[in-house]
């Protein structure tokens, strides 16, 4: 017979161990620019998330529409997150790199910072104030966001920000927000 205080420890040992012994630590934190682990990473996270790089925007924006992958790359989807934002908000570098692109697309003014590692971030509509070769830096001012043609992309005001990694798109909010699995861990008491 299996007692509740071995049931408990039981069921916490059967949920923690798939996420703890099978999954790479790369899988249990967002994606930086860099390839090499954290200082003292470990399989369970016990310090405070530090976000990859910064919001483009300040403060951090509300994201009215998220990243959502299409099932096959030429199929519709939103490869990209829109974050709320007026004409005229400055769109910060959310990290050192780049510029490779600032100019205009069909009908809007586009820019795309390479912040390395495959990493290529792009803001839409924004009217930019660096130009293509210039070497930015994490939460420099980089442009405007600029009005947004008609019909627009979103139905407010938004900066549609976009991340590709070796020529995908990817979530662009796992580099600003702790986006980790939550683990279980077992239950603590009196010693």
């Amino acid at each position: 017979m299996i007692t509740r205080s071995r049931g408990r420890s039981l069921l916490t040992a059967l949920l923690i161990l798939p996420v703890s012994a099978s999954m790479p630590i790369q899988a249990l934190s967002p994606p930086t620019p860099a390839a090499e682990p954290r200082a003292g990473a470990s399989r369970v996270a016990t310090t405070a998330y530090e976000p990859a790089w910064s919001w483009p925007l300040s403060p951090a924006p509300q994201v009215i529409r998220d990243f959502r992958a299409p099932p096959q790359r030429w199929l519709a989807g939103h490869r990209g997150a829109d974050l709320a934002a007026l004409p005229g908000a400055q769109v910060l570098s959310p990290s050192a790199g780049t510029v490779v692109f600032a100019g205009w697309v069909v009908n809007r003014p586009v820019m795309t910072v390479d912040v390395g590692g495959g990493l290529l971030a792009s803001f839409e509509p924004v009217d930019a104030s660096v130009s293509t070769g210039d070497s930015v830096t994490e939460g420099e001012v980089i442009g405007v966001l600029a009005e947004a043609p008609s019909p627009g992309h979103c139905a407010v005001s938004c900066l549609h920000w976009g991340v590709r990694l070796n020529g995908n798109y990817v979530n662009p909010l796992i580099y600003v927000t702790d986006r980790r699995p939550s683990v279980l861990l077992p239950l603590q008491r009196g010693r």
